[in-house]
């Protein structure tokens, strides 16, 4: 099983609920964002419109995290998310440098590194990640991506870094640019 996120750009609305929900989840510090939604640039997309991404952890197939980390602090379990081991870090950041999504977090408060844990253990208790439940819209949603492929979805955006290098566990539902309508 490989779990992951859908992230449709037609629905987000930029309002961050899925960044509070997490913070409020975990009690993060300030400085820490284990998830961030960004706007995408109009250099990207020739329409004014205001698009959005939310992103967090990509939980990857074949995560650098995870093989660079010299003290093992980093676990994949079956359903593919990416556990990190607050305890085993040494903050050495050999992770922060070695994710292209910029996924893990230095906190300096406590000389380690953080990131999103996709919400396991409400997983394990039958709920969904906190930023999912969060998301008033509906633009975040948790996927099984090991089952049939997710129709009219791509595995990148303007700007996300190349897929082919860990094997993200994350779709996106693209903008629809100009006088489109996607009917729902």
């Amino acid at each position: 099983m490989q779990l992951g996120f859908l992230i449709n750009t037609e629905k987000c609305i930029g309002c961050q609920s899925c960044e509070m929900a997490c913070k409020n989840e975990f009690q993060t510090d300030a400085v820490v964002h284990w998830r961030r939604v960004y706007p995408v640039g109009e250099k990207n997309y020739p329409r004014p419109e205001r698009i959005f991404m939310s992103i967090a952890c990509n939980h990857c197939a074949r995560p650098e995290c995870l093989r660079v980390c010299p003290v093992q602090a980093y676990t994949k379990r079956e359903d593919g998310i990416v556990v990190h081991n607050h305890d085993r870090c040494i903050g050495c950041r050999s992770c922060v440098m070695a994710c292209p999504y910029r996924a893990p977090q230095y906190n300096p408060h406590y000389r380690k590194v953080e990131k999103c844990s996709l919400c396991y253990l409400r997983i394990d208790q039958g709920k969904k990640p906190a930023c999912v439940d969060a998301c008033s819209v509906g633009a975040l949603q948790l996927i099984r991506l090991d089952k049939a492929a997710v129709p009219d979805t791509v595995d990148r955006m303007p700007g996300f870094p190349d897929p082919s290098i860990t094997g993200p566990s994350v779709r996106f539902v693209p903008p629809v640019i100009g006088t489109q309508v996607r009917g729902n």
